[in-house]
């Protein structure tokens, strides 16, 4: 079974991450597991942890339209981040996330992660340049899922 530490060392999101920040990265962050079905957050509620995906498919959801239900915008997978809303203001999600199957992710305290890109800006401007890439990514995968939807 692989540590925390190698999990994250290996995860792509910290690719070229100087090597003096992932101590920090342990103290904020566990393993968890969802199965199947289970809600990892919902919409409209605290964005208080970050997610990368170690195993397994989650699937970022709209709030309830009706007529429709809930619509998948993406389906993330192993090697990837889920949910940017923790570090922007007023820190609430916009989507929702379901595990599809079952599902292992390295979960971050969001609080812990703000405060340690405050009391150390190069580390803060680095997970902020990071973060900037998941949302110009789920932001281009929304826009083309959006475009199909409408075109049905």
């Amino acid at each position: 079974m692989k540590t925390l530490e190698d999990i994250l060392a290996r995860h792509s999101f910290w690719n070229n991450l100087p090597p003096q920040y992932f101590p920090l990265l342990i103290e904020c962050a566990v393993i968890e597991r969802f199965q199947p079905g289970e809600q990892i957050f919902k919409t409209g509620y605290d964005a208080d942890h970050f997610y990368l995906i170690h195993q397994g498919k989650v699937a970022l959801e709209t709030a309830y339209v009706p007529g429709e239900g809930f619509i998948t915008i993406q389906t993330l997978g192993a090697g990837e981040a889920l949910g940017w809303s923790w570090l922007f203001p007023p820190h609430k999600w916009h989507f929702s996330a379901r595990a599809v199957e079952p599902t292992e992710a390295v979960v971050f305290k969001a609080n812990a992660l703000r405060n340690k890109a405050k009391e150390i800006p190069a580390f803060g401007y680095d997970l902020a340049m990071r973060v900037g890439g998941i949302m110009m990514k789920q932001l281009q995968s929304t826009r083309i899922r959006l475009l199909d939807i409408v075109s049905q």
